[in-house]
């Protein structure tokens, strides 16, 4: 909380439309807001109303919401403003602070997102569980389209692989059959590997894109924010995850370069089943804050 309350000094009111008030990830000791600071709520969950820690709320449709609100400060000419730093693909405030550095010939998760991005097919669903490497992917892959980016809430991991099997499935089933592209980390992809399995027996046309740092490298990172070194079973060597995939009756590749990457994935949109790539990556550890 801590860091977000400094972010809001100096301002009077806070207005959150149609998402969860204040859902802290990683949590940090601090006040919710600054001192003089009225946060406002819209929303249309009553569970999410009920949960927000500080402010009032209002339980409403957002666009109706937002156009009554319109209609009461018709006329009001507000303050000029100081210039803003502009937010770039809508998603990730500012580019990541770390940048990770190419080691033992690995290619970089950044590389990898820049590779998928350059070639991927228009409308491409994009699912992800890879937290560690979350700046990263939203420098790399502008998220402008409705309806084509899909994650965990709050740091939740194992939802993210089954969920885009059900995405790939309501694809074919809606007719709409857009390409459907999970992106998952080696240590998220243990939690529910299982649900590829799905994936090969419906035969769904999707790619499982596989990164490999061979440890959980989120976790180090909380093991820096909270001071506590050494905590043991953060490294998750000896994975083979192409045969864990082909045991699963996928179609499997390891693949350690950014040509490799391109020609594999053409291929996998192209097939009546999901493939799934296992690419190797540096180690890095980055600051959660």
């Amino acid at each position: 909380m801590g860091p977000l309350c400094q972010k809001l000094e100096g301002h009077d009111v806070v207005l959150v439309v149609g998402a969860p008030v204040f859902r802290y990830y990683p949590y940090v000791k601090g006040s919710y807001l600054p001192q003089g600071l009225r946060l406002l709520h819209i929303s249309d969950d009553p569970g999410e109303t009920s949960r927000a820690p500080v402010g009032e709320s209002l339980i409403g449709d957002s666009k109706l919401s937002l156009s009554a609100l319109a209609k009461l400060i018709e006329g009001h000419a507000p303050k000029p403003a100081k210039p803003r730093q502009r937010i770039e693909h809508r998603m990730a405030p500012h580019p990541p602070a770390f940048e990770e550095p190419c080691s033992g010939g690995r290619l970089t998760a950044a590389q990898v997102f820049a590779a998928l991005q350059e070639i991927r097919p228009p409308h491409t669903v994009l699912v992800e569980e890879s937290p560690s490497n979350l700046a990263a992917l939203h420098k790399a892959w502008p998220i402008t389209e409705p309806d084509t980016f899909y994650t965990f809430a709050s740091g939740g991991l194992g939802w993210n692989l089954p969920a885009s099997v059900g995405i790939a499935l309501a694809e074919r089933d809606s007719g709409r059959n857009r390409p459907v592209l999970a992106v998952i980390g080696d240590g998220s992809f243990q939690y529910s590997v299982q649900s590829i399995w799905t994936a090969a027996h419906l035969q769904l046309p999707m790619l499982i894109v596989v990164l490999c740092n061979q440890e959980y490298c989120i976790l180090k990172s909380f093991s820096v924010l909270e001071e506590a070194p050494g905590v043991p079973g953060f490294d998750i060597p000896g994975l083979d995850i192409v045969s864990l995939a082909h045991g699963y009756g996928c179609t499997a590749a390891r693949v350690e370069t950014i040509d490799a990457i391109r020609s594999e994935a053409v291929k996998a949109w192209k097939q009546n089943g999901p493939t799934v790539l296992e690419i190797p990556i540096t180690k890095a550890v980055p600051p959660l804050l």
